[in-house]
């Protein structure tokens, strides 16, 4: 006998949570619980805003739809809607035991706030030093003299940057020229600096700076091929659709030498945890991006390994079934 429910959930955010010029004050999704027998999946679906093609008010009747025919016996097919297909193809992994149990809770440090509070964190980190910054929200002559000194003071310290295609190829430019050429090689890569795929790549060439593809990946003429001065792809599971898709685009990566990096769209500590697992098993060995959980004040039914923060459970959700 099959059972399925749909949760509807909110989580406040610190203030200063600024997604595209636009600030984020919680972070809103749904879980969907399916049961067979003994065994039951979960899966999370939560767009996010600004950067999803669909809003969570889209997706909950498709969700609840879905649910409704599964729990009457059908096998539907999943949904178009990115973040829909996504948490179902989770819950549905989890039901089958095909999403291993085995998690990578590894993430590249999230630097915010003050440059000056940043550097004993960072000088503090066990191993590999490495950590994400995202660019393009100052001017980017302060953004190029802020990843300057981060490099100069850390010796053996790696970044991550993400622009978001914020700069025209003169910020661009403005933003390379205050980090020392010697530093470089130590920016593992920098995601879509400019506002097109062109002018984003015309930037590694004259910079040596490693691109990463990003949004590219989520746009209709994307195709994956080799291309100089691309060394990554980032792939946001909850943007990009079902698990099997994530793992069609890990695939196709690999096989042209890039490195990939499984990465979070904010999700709720749940999400986070399947992404961690996610990661472990496609792309073993590459610290996936998944420190967004310091940007939330509670976790929700599992928790992240170390967290202080207190973790809710069924009680906190809105069932919607």
């Amino acid at each position: 006998m099959r059972q399925a429910q749909v949760y509807r959930w909110q989580i406040p955010l610190d203030a200063g949570v600024v997604l595209r010029e636009r600030r984020l004050k919680t972070r809103d999704g749904l879980f969907v619980h399916l049961k067979e027998g003994e065994r039951e999946g979960w899966g999370e679906i939560s767009p996010l805003p600004g950067f999803s093609q669909e809003t969570l008010d889209d997706v909950q009747p498709v969700v609840m739809a879905w649910a409704n025919n599964w729990r009457d016996g059908a096998q539907p097919p999943l949904p178009d809607e990115p973040s829909a297909a996504f948490g179902l193809s989770c819950a549905l992994a989890e039901l089958s035991d095909t999403l291993p149990q085995a998690a990578d809770y590894r993430a590249a440090m999230l630097c915010s706030g003050d440059p000056d509070e940043l550097f004993a964190a960072l000088a503090a980190l066990p191993g590999e030093k490495l950590a994400k910054v995202k660019v393009g929200l100052y001017e980017a002559v302060r953004d190029g003299m802020v990843v300057n000194l981060l490099l100069e003071s850390i010796p053996d310290l790696h970044l991550r940057l993400d622009a978001n295609r914020a700069w025209t190829p003169l910020k661009a430019q403005q933003f390379a020229k205050y980090v020392n050429p010697a530093y470089r090689s130590r920016i593992a890569f920098l995601e879509e600096p400019c506002k097109t795929r062109e002018e984003s790549l015309a930037f590694a060439r004259e910079t040596g700076i490693t691109l990463a593809w990003d949004e590219s990946l989520r746009n209709a003429d994307f195709r994956f091929e080799p291309q100089a001065g691309v060394g990554a792809v980032v792939i946001k599971p909850m943007l990009t659709g079902s698990l099997q898709k994530v793992q069609q685009q890990v695939a196709t990566a690999k096989a042209l030498g890039l490195t990939t990096v499984i990465s979070s769209s904010i999700e709720s500590s749940l999400g986070l945890t399947q992404l961690a697992r996610i990661a472990a098993w496609l792309t073993p060995g590459t610290v996936p991006g998944l420190d967004t959980l310091q940007l939330m004040q509670t976790q929700l039914l599992r928790c992240w390994p170390e967290s202080d923060l207190p973790c809710l459970q069924l009680d906190a959700l809105e069932p919607l079934l």
